[in-house]
């Protein structure tokens, strides 16, 4: 599938930039390439149902920003999609890695998670355009690409604020005397996602938050301009736009670079600023606060951009307490970890089958039915393997750690991961390097929920996260050494 871009890396070969013979000190450098669909409609990722835009209201970008210290280099890119496949990431690190040297262990590439970009992976009955993923690669191997070369002399620093205003638990506790029934005929489940505002039949939120914004900043040491800033924040996703679009991410990317006047005409002729949002631990995380009274109606993208001012004021107030450092140790460390899939049994894959047979479709030819299309998805599963290879990597720049997951990651786990942290700081960057489902604690299992059913979008086995953040604290402990 990938065979066309063997031209595109060996042209990239030529962009190795001048910094392979670096000076002392730590060197950065960002850049944003457009991945938006040349061809439209394009389906959407988010919903049970596979849907279609034909307009975009702001534009899909992968952004990147590079450190170099020494003869390490790390590479972070940032996606505008709400999954990306492992087989695209793999691809675009290989075109990359041949372009800069960096070595692809060392380069992390993960999706925001907007429900109103492109389908890159197909879940329940979204699926891509085989052409568009088949682009990928080469379009976001650019940007890591364009951030090595654009690598100078810098200053960096990291630091945290806090915005709770925009976080809320979406998991809520079903009273005792209630009950829910799930997709597969069962009404054991004790957790209910997005009940709705001040629902009777629920208690209290299922999980805490985690409210904080954490930045990482680099600025050019010839004249103090800003470079970049990566931050972090749980928050899955805002949503209310009628069109492809970057939601809050690529909001805060803006808002990020206007604030920091980044953008002034004193600057034209460099390289211009990246703002990078990456998703945190927020696969039970979102922005509905459902104690609360129902919201009054919001104009398309008047909410995004609410979240965007907000969160971006937090990592404002992060930035004005920053300390620079013109040296620091960078360190990378990356494996993979091999966990089981849950699969249909026979009794179930058997219903599953007269389901799909006998449940009427709509006139687009898909299933609005909730058992139906549940029940399509454990056919698909039960193509898989028994196992799956999950990538895990861990960054390290100066005090500050980064974990990578590729998996929608519950708000606790990245919560213990900061807890343990081995350093000044850490954050965790959810839907990083593939896509391997939500990623509940054993607990959560217990509860069920829609983010335990199982589907292509929840799969792992039941004490997936108990191994992964196990394997996680190992690499974080070996980087900050």
């Amino acid at each position: 599938m990938f065979t066309r871009f063997r031209l595109l890396a060996a042209l990239s070969l030529v962009v190795v930039s001048a910094s392979a013979a670096t000076s002392g000190g730590i060197r950065a450098g960002a850049f944003a390439s457009d991945i938006t669909p040349r061809t439209l409609p394009s389906p959407i990722n988010g919903g049970m149902k596979g849907a279609f835009s034909s307009t975009v209201t702001d534009p899909m970008h992968a952004r990147a920003f590079a450190l170099q210290e020494g003869a390490t280099e790390i590479i972070f890119c940032v996606v505008d999609a709400c999954m990306i496949p492992r087989e695209v990431c793999e691809a675009a690190k290989i075109i990359a890695s041949k372009a800069t040297g960096v070595p692809a262990s060392h380069l992390l590439i993960s999706a925001t998670h907007s429900h109103s970009c492109a389908t890159m992976v197909g879940v329940f009955q979204s699926d891509p355009d085989p052409a568009y993923v088949s682009s990928l690669p080469p379009r976001i191997a650019e940007a890591l690409i364009k951030a090595h070369a654009n690598l100078e002399p810098a200053e960096i620093a990291w630091g945290k604020d806090r915005d709770p205003s925009q976080v809320f638990n979406r998991r809520w506790f079903v009273k005792p005397e209630q009950s829910v029934e799930n997709p597969f005929d069962a009404k054991t489940d004790r957790a209910l996602m997005n009940p709705g505002y001040q629902n009777a039949r629920v208690s209290a939120p299922a999980g805490p938050v985690d409210p904080e914004v954490s930045i990482l900043a680099a600025r050019a040491r010839s004249d103090g301009r800003p470079l970049a800033v990566l931050a972090n924040y749980s928050l899955h996703y805002v949503g209310g736009s009628p069109a492809i679009s970057a939601d809050y991410f690529g909001a805060f990317a803006g808002e990020i670079g206007r604030r920091l006047h980044a953008t002034d005409a004193r600057y034209a002729g460099k390289p211009a600023f990246v703002g990078i949002m990456s998703n945190g631990t927020s696969g039970n995380i979102n922005n509905a606060n459902f104690a609360g009274a129902t919201p009054p109606r919001r104009a398309p993208g008047e909410q995004i951009n609410a979240v965007a001012r907000s969160v971006g004021d937090a990592a404002l107030r992060a930035w004005d307490r920053l300390v620079w450092k013109a040296s620091v140790p960078l360190a990378a460390r990356e494996t993979d970890l091999t966990l089981g899939v849950r699969k249909a049994s026979a009794p179930e894959l058997e219903r599953a089958r007269k389901l799909v047979e006998t449940t009427p479709r709509d006139k687009d030819g898909q299933f609005s039915d909730r058992k139906a299309i549940y029940a399509r998805e454990a056919i698909l599963l039960d193509a898989f393997p028994a196992s799956v290879p999950v990538k895990l990597q861990a960054h390290r720049i100066g005090g500050l750690t980064i974990a990578a997951i590729p998996c929608e990651v519950f708000v606790e786990i990245g919560l213990d991961l900061k807890a343990s942290k081995p350093l000044e700081e850490h954050f965790t960057i959810s839907l990083a390097n593939g896509y391997n489902g939500y990623l509940p604690t054993p607990e959560h299992h217990r509860f069920g929920g829609y983010e335990t059913w199982r589907a292509r979008s929840s799969y792992l086995e039941t004490e997936a996260s108990t191994a992964i953040t196990k394997q996680l604290k190992a690499l974080l402990a070996d980087v900050a050494r």
